[in-house]
């Protein structure tokens, strides 16, 4: 097995305040007078942002609210790979991998790591205990760098050999939104039965055929449409993100807006506002992440190697992801869900739930929800 080193959370101080003397000598600069979020990051939400970042953000609160899981760091494929392995409670929990995407980090999972491995501690059943292993991606946050654009499918082959060769465990179970859904897809594709079933929130695949009947082909067209405001972003990091990182390097407040557009556009907020769902702490830190670690630019590598591994078609024969797959929708989120004649020709799916509430952050913004769903999941397929 490959050595496995524990690892502490440590950031210089000097390196925190570094980064808020940039922010507190931002160059404020001019922006339409209407339009809310419309032409992205509010003006007057980042400025009030920024000054609570300065003057009353407590990095160190977080460093330790992250340190009290265990974490630690092993190499595979040439990469350091950063990831908290949370052992779960009574004789028999079982292996889970949970994967964040893009903007996210293990910051994502902070308040839903313990609901996972300690059901018994939150009124669950120890029954429904986990083994969580939540890796940062390559490239992301804590992670070492790959040589070059990883798309979604490298990154699977590199966690599986973490479950398997690493850590040891003969199978488990892969659950994922956003980059994450994508990652546990090719998880259960390319890696079953060491991957023996998948939980997403999120449909990132697409089937090589077209879509098939009235409600397939009008999903297809409003997608299409509803995704046309949102593709800057994604062209942007997919095809030239050298470009975008020389900016966002070397600006805290540059990287803030770019995330909390996201953050904002989708979410299930109330009233327009980001803050509905999240504090102004989780969003700190989630930014912080990217920030402390220089990883902006090499997170955005994602999507340049997602376009050279072939786009979203899962495969060119037609072939589906066989394992078991639970899926959850969320009402708000980004990448809306196809009807399930559609999602069955590319999973084997054995569990639809139609969530109430929620967006595309699941495990932040509704962990009760996305926690009984895996649950309910697991003890009917595996």
């Amino acid at each position: 097995m490959a050595s496995i080193e524990p690892f502490t959370l440590a950031v210089p101080q000097k390196t925190i305040e570094a980064i808020k003397s940039r922010v507190a000598a931002f160059p404020w600069h001019e922006m339409p007078n209407d339009g809310g979020w419309d032409y992205g990051t509010n003006l007057d939400y980042m400025k009030g942002f920024c000054d609570y970042w300065v003057n009353e953000y407590d990095w160190s609160k977080h460093e330790a609210l992250i340190n009290r899981f265990d974490q630690f760091k092993t190499s595979i494929d040439g990469i350091e790979i950063h990831f908290i392995h949370e052992k779960g409670s009574g004789p028999n929990p079982k292996p889970l991998i949970i994967s964040h995407g893009w903007p996210g980090t293990i910051v994502e999972f902070l308040d839903f790591i313990d609901l996972l491995a300690h059901p018994e501690k939150h009124g669950g059943n120890v029954e429904d205990a986990f083994d969580v292993v939540a890796p940062s991606l390559p490239g992301f946050g804590f992670s070492g760098k790959p040589p070059r654009p990883y798309g979604p499918r490298k990154m699977a082959t590199i966690f599986n050999t973490l479950m398997t060769n690493v850590l040891g465990y003969d199978s488990y179970i892969a659950q994922g939104g956003d980059w994450g859904g994508a990652i546990s897809s090719w998880l259960g594709y390319d890696h079953a039965p060491a991957c023996k079933a998948i939980h997403i929130n999120i449909l990132t695949m697409r089937h090589k055929d077209e879509p098939q009947g009235k409600e397939e082909i009008e999903w297809a067209t409003q997608f299409d449409k509803d995704q046309l405001i949102q593709d800057g972003y994604r062209t942007q990091q997919a095809t030239k993100p050298q470009t975008l990182s020389y900016a966002m390097i070397d600006s805290p407040v540059g990287t803030a807006a770019w995330i909390l557009e996201k953050m904002h556009g989708w979410s299930d907020i109330k009233n327009d506002d980001v803050e509905s769902v999240y504090t102004k702490d989780q969003l700190l830190t989630n930014i912080m992440v990217y920030i402390v670690t220089r990883t902006f630019n090499t997170a955005s590598w994602i999507y340049y190697g997602r376009r050279e591994e072939g786009g979203r078609i899962l495969s060119p024969e037609g072939k589906r992801v066989e394992v078991p797959t639970g899926c959850a929708l969320f009402p708000k989120e980004l990448l809306a869900w196809p009807p399930r004649s559609y999602a069955e020709r590319i999973y084997n799916i054995k569990q639809w739930t139609v969530m109430p509430r929620g967006g595309h952050f699941a495990a932040m913004e509704e962990p009760e929800l996305l926690i009984e769903d895996i649950r309910k999941f697991v003890r009917s397929c595996t």
